[in-house]
């Protein structure tokens, strides 16, 4: 990470990021590079797999937009903020401007109240960094409460449906970027440079984004895993819905329009979910607060189907670790006409459209850091046929909302 002096992050070409507001899972910080971009720290493997992508499955995960590299600027006064310097040999296929890095540090600017003072996104005093690396920049975080991006509440809620706590960002999200900048400050003497991938922000689309975040498979572990990593995630697998049904809950968020917030379930509420648990928690990712959106019953099993007949098509593959994404909006298309057709009659969309008023639904797998195939980098072990862990989970995910759309 290079710590470089200049005037202030708006320089040309380069991007102050923000934290993404609707990262619901993972353990990796996902940064906001501008409205219809994200980026996440760099793996070299989810890299290689994204370069190698097989045509079929394009349409199921975010579109790869190259790299950056991610470091510290200090300004004139000292104070220092998280920019991303995109990379020369990326600049063709994806052009970035100055636009995106002047509005937020303008959006910024506004937020505090004027120039020279410390933003509420990784900016803090040089002095206090050095005085408590990990923890100053943290602290100055938490207090910002990224009030930049939103005006809609995040309110997260134990297994027990107990309200934990309450803030304008995911909770997890906000989990994961804390210990992404603790990270980042404690390595800030070794002088290192951070390399991160450029990806499509999968809910640009939406006013209202409701994400649900599956882990798939019923092995989590990667070919790579230590004996102690393997264990402690055959563990997790056998003690949650992963064994029995292949599939469990990592993280989700479902727009409430009743109480006009949206409801955060994190992945420790997935792991302790029983079969019937893992059902209602699916009931309840569909339920707005006020009823159960059944027009997005047809359309999700429809995308999952079609990505269940893709996978089937992907010999030697293993997804180990990966999740996929349940993407609809929780602000609802304007009333249709009295005399157009219900919902369920009307013509089936193909997906990620939404067409005569219809809901937009999207799926998309994500987190591939530890998939492996045919041909892929340093694979310890090749494997014949389709991932039957994932078809295992896709076919009972859709078993379920089947069961749901019956009314069992």
């Amino acid at each position: 990470m290079v710590v470089q002096d200049s005037a202030d992050p708006g320089d040309a070409g380069l991007v102050l990021l923000e934290p993404f507001l609707h990262q619901v899972g993972g353990h990796l910080s996902v940064m906001k590079y501008d409205e219809d971009t994200v980026c996440k720290p760099l793996v070299s493997r989810e890299q290689r797999f994204y370069e190698s992508l097989p045509l079929a499955m394009k349409r199921f995960t975010p579109q790869y937009r190259g790299t950056i590299t991610v470091h510290l600027q200090k300004d004139s006064l000292g104070h220092l903020s998280l920019v991303a310097t995109p990379l020369r040999e990326d600049q063709e296929s994806f052009q970035v401007s100055a636009g995106p890095a002047v509005a937020i540090w303008q959006k910024l600017q506004q937020t505090t109240g004027g120039s020279g003072s410390a933003g509420p996104l990784a900016q803090w005093q040089h002095a206090r960094l050095a005085h408590a690396l990990p923890e100053s920049p943290v602290t100055a975080l938490l207090r910002s409460e990224f009030h930049l991006s939103t005006h809609v509440a995040f309110l997260v809620e134990d297994a027990n449906g107990n309200q934990a706590t309450r803030g304008s960002l995911n909770p997890w999200g906000l989990h994961c970027h804390q210990a992404h900048l603790t990270r980042l400050c404690t390595e800030y003497p070794q002088n290192k440079q951070h390399r991160f991938l450029l990806l499509e922000n999968v809910v640009s689309q939406y006013k209202r984004p409701c994400v649900l975040d599956l882990k798939m498979g019923t092995r989590q572990h990667g070919d790579d895993a230590s004996a102690e990593k393997k264990a402690r995630h055959m563990t997790k697998c056998a003690q949650s819905t992963s064994a029995c049904l292949g599939v469990r809950i990592c993280g989700m968020q479902v727009y409430q329009t009743d109480k006009k917030h949206f409801l955060c379930k994190d992945k420790y509420y997935g792991r302790k979910l029983s079969v019937d648990g893992f059902r209602q928690a699916l009931y309840q990712f569909l339920h707005d607060g006020t009823r159960l959106r059944t027009e997005l019953l047809g359309p999700i099993q429809r995308q999952l189907q079609a990505l269940l007949s893709v996978i089937r098509g992907q010999s030697s593959y293993r997804f180990y670790s990966s999740s996929l994404l349940v993407i609809y909006d929780g602000q609802e298309p304007p009333e249709r006409a009295p005399d157009s057709p219900h919902p369920q009659e009307a013509p089936q969309p193909s997906p990620g459209s939404c067409p005569g008023g219809l809901p937009k639904v999207d799926i998309r797998m994500i987190d591939f850091a530890h998939t492996t195939y045919k041909g892929s980098w340093s694979e310890r072990s090749t494997y014949d046929g389709p991932d039957p862990g994932y078809i295992f989970g896709l076919e009972n995910l859709i078993q379920i909302l089947r069961d749901i759309q019956e009314g069992q």
